[in-house]
């Protein structure tokens, strides 16, 4: 079956059609008969798939496992019946995970009836493997960067780099803008407690440590399982991120509290860490799912993106519990 007639960047894409077969039935003579005289004809030889007569696939075996096994035995006695396997659309990012995950060295490719159209070889893995890892390096720097023998950061010009990187830098800086705009209007909060700006990086960068995680969390995650459930997924981030906001709005508030002996700062510095690592949590797994339900990468959503996003929330949330508790405690 002809490569191109699968999407790009899938199994079908990838998959060869010169490998060793055999035959349920077959003998491990016969099997080893057939490697000897046809082996310059397999691009690959590092399993034998095992198909019936209507080429659905049966099992698999090593070839280390034919040459060990007798002579006379049938292959189906001996061979793998479970199986791991990708279908024709399956992403080829999944395919680098089911290698790795099973520690096998190539992934057959069937059809929903499981007859086999080829497989996915190691070499191939490899390389998609390298191509993934340079890809989701470069968007989660926020590099708008294509990866290919000719887009490499080595033979790269200035100018071509210049092109990959100053995107999300230009949509940093109006975001940026943003978060000013933001403290400026809570200026007169600043005035009434100016130990408040000393707070304002450790907040925002706890609240962008938080989301990176998230956020390369849920992109793997989306990735390796594409029918990952989202009710499940959330459910488990959203106790994680209470935890972690829990644990890091204590500490916080502990060290404005020692540390400027303060404890009306220690409230508000406490309350909005802890409102803002939950948020944080939030849109870090959320963009990454709208991403993918708009059929758009997921992985787009990490880096500059979410960090700009998780600054301005951050900052408007700190400000903005800040003016309401110091208002609160008749200070404003």
């Amino acid at each position: 079956m002809s490569k191109k007639k699968f999407a790009p960047q899938t199994a079908g894409s990838r998959l060869i059609s010169a490998f060793p077969k055999a035959k349920v039935g077959d003998t491990i003579a016969s099997i080893e008969q057939v490697l000897t005289e046809k082996a310059d004809d397999f691009e690959t030889i590092d399993y034998v798939y095992v198909i019936d007569e209507d080429n659905v696939l049966k099992g698999v075996i090593s070839i280390k496992e034919i040459h060990s096994s007798k002579k006379d035995t049938h292959i189906e006695d001996v061979m793998t019946k479970k199986l791991v396997f990708a279908y024709p659309l399956t992403d080829q990012e999944r395919i680098v995970y089911l290698a790795l995950s099973n520690g096998i060295k190539s992934i057959p490719v069937v059809d929903r009836q499981k007859h086999l159209l080829g497989i996915v070889p190691f070499n191939v893995i490899l390389k998609v493997f390298n191509e993934e890892v340079r890809e989701d390096t470069f968007k989660f720097g926020g590099i708008f960067h294509k990866v290919g023998k000719e887009y490499t950061t080595i033979k790269a010009s200035a100018t071509t780099m210049i092109k990959t990187r100053i995107p999300w830098l230009i949509i940093g800086v109006l975001g940026g803008a943003v978060t000013a705009s933001i403290i400026t209007n809570f200026q007169n909060v600043l005035n009434t407690l100016l130990a408040l700006a000393a707070f304002a990086p450790v907040l925002a960068y706890l609240s962008d440590a938080v989301g990176t995680q998230s956020e390369t969390l849920a992109v793997r995650s989306i990735a390796l399982d594409p029918k990952l459930s989202l009710k499940s997924y959330f459910l488990r981030e959203v106790a994680v991120a209470l935890v972690l906001a829990l644990v890091c709005g204590v500490l916080l508030s502990t060290v404005a509290l020692l540390g400027w002996q303060d404890p009306i700062l220690g409230v508000i510095v406490g309350v909005s860490m802890f409102i803002s690592i939950i948020a944080a949590v939030f849109i870090s797994t959320g963009f990454p799912f709208i991403f993918k339900k708009s059929n758009l990468d997921p992985a787009v959503a990490s880096g500059p993106f979410a960090t700009m996003i998780s600054d301005v929330t951050t900052m408007t949330i700190y400000f903005a519990i800040a003016s309401l508790l110091l208002v609160q405690f008749g200070l404003m």
